[in-house]
């Protein structure tokens, strides 16, 4: 009995070891694949760190981007805005600046019309003062300089030697002068007495100056005996300060003594036109 039971307990202890390595097994093999599954896992686990990581970053560059795309975008639209606003101005600076251009031009269209009127009645008053006084006398000139008319008539044809008394023909010739003047209200005369630089004194007259300046008083005072209203003449001494030719030999000194009638237009007037426009040009400048 005691070796039924002996053997009996021999069998169960041997049954139970088989059944035990048995579970072993298997739990160590359920255990090895619970951790691959969990390496496997950890490493998937890992991937997604790292992609989110990554991820991250690229939304924060996009986010950057973004930013920085609008900061352009606002920074376009203020420097379009800018751009509208100048372009309006420089249309309307444009437009000032025609505006102006033409209004100068206009003047200058004035004024221009102005110089050639000028320049035609001249040229009318030399045709005239020609015709009167003659032009095949050496003794008499009529010719334009710098745009002004003017008759020169030699000291022999006017004085006597000397002297600032009118001689006979001098008259004749002056009253020839006196009807184109007087047929030119808007001109004035004035008179220039030249002489040689021979110095001179007599009486009263202590140089050449003072002769010249009585020679051309002489002449004024003719003239307006003659018609012309004294406010439109003008008596001015040149003396020996305005000659001709050198003063080297006697044919020169006569012809550097001489008298000179210039016929122009009035000069107030005149240069008050030319003022006014040249203010008027000033002013629309600025």
């Amino acid at each position: 009995m005691k070796k039924l039971l002996i053997l009996a307990m021999c069998s169960g202890l041997v049954f139970t070891s088989c059944v035990s390595k048995k579970k072993y097994a298997e739990l160590e093999a359920k255990q090895q694949n619970t951790q691959d599954l969990l390496n496997t896992a950890t490493v998937k686990l890992n991937d997604c760190l790292t992609e989110r990581a990554a991820a991250t970053a690229r939304a924060k560059q996009l986010e950057e981007r973004l930013a920085d795309m609008k900061k352009t975008n606002e920074d376009l639209i203020q420097s379009s805005k800018e751009l509208t606003m100048l372009t309006s101005k420089g249309a309307t600076n444009l437009e000032k600046s025609l505006e102006s251009l033409k209004e100068k031009d206009l003047k200058i269209t004035r004024l221009q019309d102005a110089l050639n009127k000028k320049d035609s009645v001249t040229l009318a008053l030399v045709t005239s003062l020609k015709r009167e006084v003659g032009i095949n006398d050496p003794d008499i000139e009529v010719n334009v300089e710098k745009g002004v008319v003017y008759i020169s008539l030699s000291d022999k044809v006017l004085f006597k030697s000397g002297s600032y008394q009118i001689s006979s023909r001098a008259n004749e010739i002056l009253g020839k002068v006196a009807k184109v003047i007087n047929g030119k209200p808007d001109f004035e005369a004035m008179v220039e007495g030249h002489t040689d630089n021979v110095p001179y004194k007599s009486g009263v007259l202590l140089d050449n100056w003072d002769l010249s300046v009585k020679r051309a008083t002489a002449i004024v005072r003719a003239l307006q005996d003659l018609g012309i209203a004294p406010e439109r003449l003008v008596a001015a001494g040149r003396g020996e300060y305005d000659p001709l030719v050198p003063n080297t030999t006697a044919e020169n000194r006569a012809t550097n003594r001489r008298t000179r009638i210039l016929v122009l237009p009035k000069i107030d007037q005149f240069y008050d036109m030319i003022e006014k426009e040249m203010k008027n040009l000033e002013a629309g400048g600025n």
